[in-house]
């Protein structure tokens, strides 16, 4: 159990009286330890006996004081309310699953959002608190993870990456009950799923918070960690808005409470006993807890379990834009005071922001009046409205303000893969091409190189110590436009460059594609 340490300076004060060997302060910084004080008074005072030392009118006075001093605050009376609340989950994943595996024992889809976080922590090693399975390739694998119940009747909410794919689930309560199952719905884009349990009622259930937390509240973590139901750790609020690299709807919340395997799905409560959070990974370069956790907002899990427990999916608005974050050099190269908001590297053909008349290199500043900080805020932001929906962008369009008006259509549940298939083919140029000396780049057009396509210049080589190749362009990328002018030469890309200087840009930016989709990278101008 983790206590709050004394805070010394809310004890009482006292006014020994003259008698006393020990001044107030002195007294203060050694109350709690009355045993030695004892002690030490017997020792200076042999006039005394053990016996009537406390018995005199200075001492129980100061007995009494310190029985009036706030004792550390301990969290078993939070615990007892809310760990009936929690559950334990297991599962068992048949063949479908058993005989994948391609993806070296993650648990996730190849190419999923929580398979590359997954990846990026270190393989098993850094796997997020959850679904551990036996070895891949044959059998049934089985995993654990945690939940809660968020209603009398059974609903309970735990990790998408803990049931996913599932063929059974069985859930544990806090009085040691055992029951099946099932899955109401999940969200892969933010690892939540619902599930109902069956065969039994009255549960005890916990409630989602309403109030964002602020770094530094206490947080209790309660789960099934390594298959050790009912475990309860504790730490405090390290950060919030994280953004881990799961999508772009990462906004999670750091706890340092210990939060180990088996720990996934499982809540993350306050000092009011309300779930704050959902855990949901861990960053542990050896596999355990090393004090960096990450939770899933409660506000995110009302949203989601809502749509779920309506329809068993999520419906997400969608304006159809590739996005890109603004920073500090593309805000320079278009003219921006600060960098911030979205910029739109390519509208998807037909979507509502086309239609609206938004183009690449345009730069969504607002949404329904509301700032957009960052190409995520924007994301969630858009996300957390419903198909259908009417609603206003601020765009900053060729450094002119405007305001564009359109109607959300539906996130697809699926993103279609945009690869160039003739990426191979690239290195087949006709000509080595021309330089562009102040960027480090040899470039040629496009449709003098195979599988480069029609449009813009093909970049053949790329000096290694340039500012090109520092802002990662390789060859095969193609340049689509400079400084916001379509290219088609080495020389249109040297004129654009040339009035960029003119112009006392510090950076020029281009709009890149790369396999298949662009972006708009600032380089720097070389001086001279």
């Amino acid at each position: 159990m983790t206590e709050r340490p004394t805070d010394l300076s809310s004890l009482p004060s006292y006014r020994a009286p003259r008698r006393s060997l020990f001044s107030a302060r002195r007294f203060a910084l050694m109350a709690s330890v009355v045993a030695g004080l004892g002690v030490a008074a017997y020792g200076l005072s042999p006039q005394h006996t053990p016996s009537d030392l406390f018995a005199s009118p200075a001492q129980a006075q100061v007995n009494n004081e310190v029985r009036k001093v706030q004792q550390p605050i301990g969290f078993a009376d939070i615990v007892e309310r809310v760990k009936p609340s929690v559950i334990s989950v297991k599962v068992n994943i048949g063949e479908k699953l058993a005989k994948d595996d391609s993806n070296d024992d993650s648990p996730f889809p190849p190419g999923s959002p929580m398979e590359r976080f997954f990846r990026r922590f270190g393989g098993q090693d850094g796997l997020p608190p959850g679904l551990r399975g036996g070895p891949r390739g044959r059998g049934i694998v089985t995993g654990q993870g945690s939940g809660f119940f968020i209603s009398a009747d059974g609903y309970a909410v735990t990790n998408n990456h803990v049931v996913d794919g599932a063929d059974k689930v069985e859930v544990t309560t806090d009085d040691g009950k055992t029951y099946s199952a099932k899955v109401i719905g999940t969200d892969p884009r933010t690892d939540l799923a619902l599930i109902k349990v069956e065969g039994g009622s009255n549960f005890p259930f916990a409630k989602l918070s309403d109030s964002k937390p602020r770094i530094g509240d206490w947080v209790l973590a309660v789960g099934n960690p390594f298959g050790l139901g009912g475990t309860v750790t504790a730490g405090i609020v390290s950060a919030s808005g994280r953004d881990i690299g799961n999508g772009p709807y990462d906004d999670f919340i750091q706890i340092d409470a210990p939060v180990n395997k088996g720990n996934s799905g499982g809540p993350a409560f306050d000092v009011s006993g309300e779930v704050m959070g959902v855990n949901t990974a861990i960053y542990s370069p050896s596999g355990g807890s090393v004090g960096i956790a990450f939770s899933i907002p409660a506000a995110t899990v009302k949203s989601v379990v809502a749509q779920l427990k309506d329809k068993g999916s999520v419906s997400r608005g969608w304006i159809g834009v590739q996005i890109q974050p603004v920073t500090s050099d593309i805000a320079d190269s278009l003219g921006m005071k600060k960098a911030e908001g979205a910029l739109v590297a390519e509208p998807q053909a037909n979507g509502p922001a086309a239609k609206a008349g938004i183009e690449s290199g345009d730069v969504i500043t607002a949404v329904n009046g509301e700032p957009v900080k960052d190409a995520r805020e924007l994301a969630r932001t858009i996300g957390g409205l419903p198909p259908g929906n009417a609603v206003k962008l601020n765009v900053l369009h060729k450094g002119q303000e405007k305001t564009v008006n359109l109607t959300l259509g539906q996130l697809p549940n699926t993103v279609e893969a945009k690869a160039d298939n003739d990426n191979s083919d690239r290195g087949g140029s006709s000509s080595r091409g021309t330089d562009v000396p102040r960027l480090g780049l040899t470039v040629a057009p496009a449709n003098s190189v195979a599988g480069a396509g029609k449009d813009g210049v093909v970049v053949t080589e790329v000096d290694p110590k340039s500012a090109a190749a520092e802002r990662g362009f390789k060859e095969g990328d193609v340049i689509l436009e400079v400084a916001g002018k379509n290219v088609t030469s080495a020389g249109d890309v040297r004129d654009a460059i040339t009035a960029a200087r003119s112009d006392n840009k510090n950076s020029v930016l281009m709009r890149v594609k790369s396999g298949g989709s662009s972006r708009f990278v600032a380089v720097p101008l070389a001086k001279g």
